[in-house]
């Protein structure tokens, strides 16, 4: 049996780029299925392939073109035309916000003064609670000098000015409340028509809105990525494996012919004497070697035919008595340890 032949090594080049091509092409397999166009009420979702590009493995050097995809979206034509009709109130308020932006720029340059906002809503307030305070504190203190007089407290006495005080204080008090209320409203007055033109404004700048097209969800699918490296490894593995076992295998036969010539003993190896012969390898130097039964027995054996052993070394060959071949092993076998 020849010994058998070491198996090589993968390139770790190779399995690189075994390994990276196999990734690359998951790569877009995945993005492929997941790239899944999409129809809706309110417009299409669509990818297309619009280009590549170019990409050098480092290691390797070798070159992958990756496809590079374009999303478009495009609205039903009912959401087309309210996409158009919005633009153009947009823009129309725009050049509308635009020319009155330059009014509230003036307006915010001038300081806002409450003092003056405020006097002329005073003026009106004042000028109406006058008119109906005023007859009413004249009734009541008509009243009261009359029930002060009926009682004998004289006018200018210090029990007239004490009963006279308290409707003095609640005069005043409505007065104040009159105009602290004129206050706050003339404040508020001011303030409304000062916020005005902005508020305009900001109501111009809204408009209606497009309604997007709203799409499901799309199935995300993923290929897993092939070991490729671990399989070239693992194949390499039981490559070196079955080598180790044909090297004991060759040893283990070797062995047992270079036992079979021991002592310079002669066997008897004639293709006469044999039965199922069968051609099952080489030695190291080139000798076939059989596997076969002797005629009688069932019992397999393996060795040289003597006939071949007597072209290659005759000196390795004795004949009987009745014209059989017997082969020394040890002397055939010499060029082959």
């Amino acid at each position: 049996m020849s010994k058998p032949d070491a198996p090589t090594p993968p390139d770790p080049k190779q399995t690189a780029a075994a390994s990276t091509g196999t990734n690359v092409a998951t790569a877009l397999a995945n993005a492929s299925l997941n790239q899944i166009n999409q129809v809706g009420p309110n417009g299409s979702l669509t990818y297309n392939q619009s280009g590549s590009t170019k990409f050098t493995d480092p290691y390797t050097g070798q070159t992958y073109n990756i496809p590079k995809y374009t999303q478009t979206t495009t609205l039903s034509p009912e959401q087309q035309q309210l996409y158009d009709l919005n633009n153009q109130t947009q823009q129309n308020l725009g050049n509308i916000g635009v020319q009155q932006s330059g009014k509230i720029g003036e307006l915010l340059n001038t300081p806002f003064d409450p003092a003056t906002a405020n006097k002329a809503v005073e003026d009106k307030i004042a000028s109406l609670g006058s008119a109906r305070l005023d007859p009413m504190f004249e009734r009541k203190r008509d009243a009261l000098n009359t029930r002060l007089a009926n009682q004998g407290i004289q006018i200018g006495s210090e029990a007239w000015k004490a009963a006279t005080s308290q409707l003095g204080q609640d005069e005043n008090d409505a007065y104040g409340q009159l105009f602290l209320n004129g206050q706050q409203q003339a404040f508020g007055q001011a303030q409304a028509t000062r916020n005005q033109p902005i508020n305009e404004i900001t109501a111009l700048m809204s408009g209606s809105q497009v309604s997007q097209p709203n799409f499901g969800a799309t199935p995300q699918t993923t290929i897993p990525t092939t070991d490729t490296a671990g399989l070239i490894n693992n194949q390499f593995s039981q490559q070196q494996q079955q080598y180790q076992t044909g090297v004991s295998q060759q040893n283990a036969l070797l062995g047992g012919l270079f036992g079979l010539g021991a002592a310079g003993v002669y066997k008897y190896s004639d293709r006469r004497l044999k039965k199922n012969i069968k051609k099952i390898g080489k030695t190291n130097d080139g000798q076939n070697l059989y596997r076969y039964e002797y005629k009688g027995s069932d019992t397999p054996e393996v060795g040289l035919m003597a006939d071949e052993v007597l072209k290659r070394d005759p000196s390795a060959v004795a004949f009987t008595p009745s014209g059989l071949m017997a082969v020394n092993y040890e002397k055939a076998l010499e060029s082959a340890v």
